[in-house]
């Protein structure tokens, strides 16, 4: 019998360690086929699950109800299983080199409870080497076992999609890695339980941790080139937007737009390849410049901000300001590594405390990650500039009454409309008279 065949026989477990936004979706899936094991250190997310109730909002309480995943902080629950999946989070540092500490302490909690015959799959985002070089040796300290005689290693990178509702776990094609034949051909057996897309079998383990820096950075370059045309368009008094609706008429056009760009993937990432790369003596050319653009496209808005406040004749240390969205992605509950926090923190240079609304976000999370107080939409009044940062679906759905009713009594065009994500009809907005800007 291979584990395969004896996790489908429910003779032995699969365990997910790390509950968030990737590991839940994996947990919740692989529950329906086999028994599955979710561990995570965080007591009160683990609490919350056993509540039936998502804090990721990724599955839904509903499902989280229902779901048979045996959820435990306790790390002697994960010797009941024989093929883990580490789904935890792999951040960057201050100086935006690789933070492996989530990584490493999970391969140590494993390895304090590996077994025989086992299979470790590591999805964290890594650059090439990580699982072989660094996690393979903690496996094989802590558990005193030998890799690739008493358990094998493999690697999958995650592809979950926050917020996205269509390109779904599922649907997603998954790739697949091992550290030989055997180990490839049972993992990917156990991921086409869940993967109605199917699987891409990587040549090894490398080219796997390759492949999901390298998509991410991918993005991030394109993204990091309409901002630049973004940032010049701006000078030329250019409509950005009317260009790339005017580009992406032809048939090839790669259909990309400026933006923030933030979260815990095409926002850290990039870092990664860059890091191993100056490891071995090379020193990116393009994927940090993308970086630098990038990262610094919240101090051109909230420039851009002051530009227009000034414009509308307005005192900028006393103007009240509104932002719509803290989220690092729309529909989305994720304020991890949000870039509107760099759009706040530059309006405080200026002596402007903006107001903060959004209803996707966790209030204590973001009160937890960044000290910002979240207010209701509702009680928004008086207000002199309205940015619309994040499009989640309730941003996009308001009306021009709505947005009136948040600005203060005064002539329209004193009344500045920031449009980050271009979600406003540029035409009604400048018709009705508004100081209307957008990305």
């Amino acid at each position: 019998m291979t584990l395969f065949n004896d996790l489908l026989a429910r003779k032995e477990k699969l365990s997910v360690i790390g509950l968030g936004y990737v590991g839940m979706p994996i947990a919740v899936a692989f529950a329906q086929k086999v028994d599955v094991i979710g561990f995570d250190l965080n007591e009160k997310k683990i609490e919350l699950y056993r509540s039936g109730i998502d804090p990721t909002y990724e599955i839904g309480n509903e499902a989280i109800k229902q779901t048979k995943v045996f959820f435990t902080t306790d790390e002697s629950k994960l010797q009941n299983a024989k093929f883990h999946i580490v789904a935890v989070p792999t951040p960057i540092n201050l100086d935006k080199t690789p933070d492996l500490s989530p990584v490493v302490g999970a391969s140590s909690i494993i390895g304090r409870n590996l077994t025989k015959g086992s299979i470790v799959v590591y999805e964290s985002t890594v650059y090439p080497g990580v699982t072989e070089d660094i996690c393979i040796p903690i496996l094989e300290r802590e558990s005193g076992l030998i890799c690739g005689v008493d358990f094998k290693v493999g690697y999958s990178p995650e592809r979950i999609n926050p917020g996205d509702k269509v390109h779904t776990l599922e649907k997603i094609i998954k790739i697949v890695s091992g550290m030989d034949e055997l180990s490839l051909d049972e993992i990917s057996k156990v991921y086409e339980l869940v993967i109605e897309a199917g699987v891409h079998k990587a040549s090894s383990i490398k080219v796997a941790e390759a492949a999901k820096v390298v998509e991410n950075s991918q993005r991030d370059i394109n993204i990091a080139f309409m901002n630049e045309l973004a940032m010049v368009f701006d000078r030329m008094g250019i409509d950005t937007k009317d260009v790339i609706e005017a580009m992406n008429t032809k048939w090839n056009a790669l259909k990309f737009y400026p933006g923030l760009v933030g979260g815990h993937c095409i926002g850290v990432d990039p870092y990664y390849f860059v890091y191993e790369a100056e490891r071995l003596g090379y020193h990116s050319q393009i994927i940090l410049s993308g970086r630098k653009i990038n990262d610094g496209m919240g101090d051109f808005i909230a420039d851009a901000i002051i530009k227009k406040l000034i414009l509308a004749n307005k005192i900028v240390s006393k103007a009240r300001v509104v932002i719509l969205g803290i989220t690092f992605k729309e529909n989305c509950a994720d304020t991890r590594n949000s870039k509107v926090v760099n759009i706040i923190s530059r309006l405080n240079e200026y002596g402007i405390d903006p107001l903060v609304v959004d209803p996707q976000a966790d209030t204590n999370d973001t009160k937890d990650q960044y000290g910002i107080e979240l207010v209701s939409i509702n009680n928004v009044r008086e207000a002199d500039c309205i940015v619309f940062a994040v499009a989640h679906n309730e941003f996009k759905s308001i009306s021009w009454k709505q947005i009136d009713m948040m600005f203060g009594d005064f002539n329209f065009d004193e009344k500045v409309i920031i449009d980050v994500k271009g979600i406003l009809n540029k035409a009604e907005a400048e018709q009705i008279g508004y100081s209307y800007w957008r990305l």
